[in-house]
């Protein structure tokens, strides 16, 4: 009794390390994380005016602002959702809920895996010699924009995939039971128990065309139209991450530095706002579920 007593006690000391051990990097990941982001935004949120915001940016005068290249990064954003989410949400739920389980749908599965995990550049190159080379529209939104959307294809039907496998069998099981068909359990039960699971995706996947740069410097360009409120597809399509890279590392102007510091404060912003906005109703969907 008292080696067992003894194994229970080393168990229990053991168990305590562990959990410990994991609470401290957990928190050390945590302390970096808020550290990096008090580091960026810190820097350029001191700054900041909100003349900064609907001002032009410049090419040889100090004081250039970023409003042309903000309403770039937004529209772009949107017309790359517009085409991603409605093919990526559509494959993710047809390789979940149709295909047949063989060889052929298992090598689809490694391919979208496997572009999911291709760098950004390779799909600047695509929308290069697609866009520009191909059908010689010249450097654009629109280029830039399927750009995004084919970059964030993988990503999103691997996510959509895996959030529907993981809405149970007896949800389906009890949808049908009640008379509902395939194509009402999925629309109705399937795809509202999977939606937090998508939504975090497109969140994903919103985020990272958002500050996204080699696809748009060589599918969409580095200038901008220098009009406010271009809705044009065949203007250029500079955004706020691209022209964070060009204030860094190209301009010539005196403030460079306090505008990549300010770009910076206001791109990683931006980016957890936009994930703010499609988390918090996934978040709200996820417990009104939870009181049922």
């Amino acid at each position: 009794m008292s080696v067992y007593r003894k194994q229970l006690k080393i168990s229990k000391i053991s168990d305590k390390i562990q959990t410990g051990f994991l609470w401290a990097l957990c928190l050390s990941a945590i302390l970096l994380i808020i550290s990096l982001l008090f580091m960026v935004v810190g820097k350029g949120l001191s700054q900041l005016s909100l003349d900064f915001f609907y001002k032009m940016p410049e090419e040889l005068d100090k004081g250039g602002g970023i409003s042309t290249v903000l309403f770039n990064s937004f529209y772009m954003l949107i017309l790359s959702l517009i085409f991603s989410i409605p093919i990526g949400i559509g494959s993710g739920i047809y390789l979940a809920e149709y295909a047949p389980d063989n060889k052929l749908t298992a090598m689809i599965r490694v391919c979208v895996e496997g572009l999911a995990s291709v760098p950004s550049i390779v799909f600047g190159l695509f929308g290069l010699a697609i866009f520009v080379e191909y059908f010689e529209i010249g450097l654009t939104i629109l280029g830039g924009a399927v750009s995004l959307g084919l970059l964030n294809l993988p990503v999103l039907t691997r996510v959509t995939e895996e959030a529907v496998r993981a809405v149970p069998e007896d949800v389906r099981s009890s949808a049908i039971a009640l008379g509902a068909t395939k194509f009402q359990t999925i629309m109705r039960v399937v795809i509202p128990s999977a939606l937090t699971g998508i939504m975090t995706g497109i969140s994903l996947v919103a985020g990272r065309a958002y500050g996204e740069s080699a696809v748009i410097i060589l599918a969409a360009g580095t200038s901008t139209s220098g009009v406010m409120w271009d809705f044009s597809l065949f203007a250029p399509g500079e955004t706020l991450a691209v022209h964070l890279w060009y204030v860094q590392s190209e301009a010539i102007v005196e403030d460079a530095s306090a505008i990549a510091e300010k770009s910076a404060a206001v791109l990683l912003l931006m980016v957890l706002l936009i994930n703010l906005i499609i988390r918090v109703p996934a978040w709200l969907h996820h417990r009104k579920l939870n009181r049922r």
